[in-house]
């Protein structure tokens, strides 16, 4: 488990599941979500959301991961852009730390 910040106060966390991480691996939700600003908003954070209500709806295989996902941190009552960056932010590290591990 993971914990990621959601305010800048430091007020509200959150817990990321590995699981939470590979579901957003799977379905390459953070691709192309960030314009070019490199800004996260509240605007990239509702693209998101309506990425993920589009797959859902979209989806013909079951997306028990997906909607885990949504209930568990995309759609958690104190999610903002800031817990979205910090979202990203633990992502990719996770990403790179999985990438430096030896493989068997």
């Amino acid at each position: 488990m993971y914990t990621i910040q959601l305010n800048e106060k430091g007020t509200r966390t959150i817990e990321i599941s590995e699981e939470n991480l590979q579901t957003i691996e799977k379905y390459l939700l953070f691709r192309d979500l960030v314009d070019s600003t490199g800004y996260v908003t509240e605007a990239v954070l509702d693209k998101l959301r309506l990425n993920i209500r589009s797959l859902i709806a979209h989806q013909t295989e079951n997306s028990k991961d997906l909607l885990d996902l949504c209930i568990d941190v995309i759609y958690h009552d104190s999610m903002k852009a800031f817990g979205l960056k910090n979202l990203i932010l633990l992502y990719l590290d996770w990403k790179q730390n999985k990438a430096a591990e030896p493989t068997e």
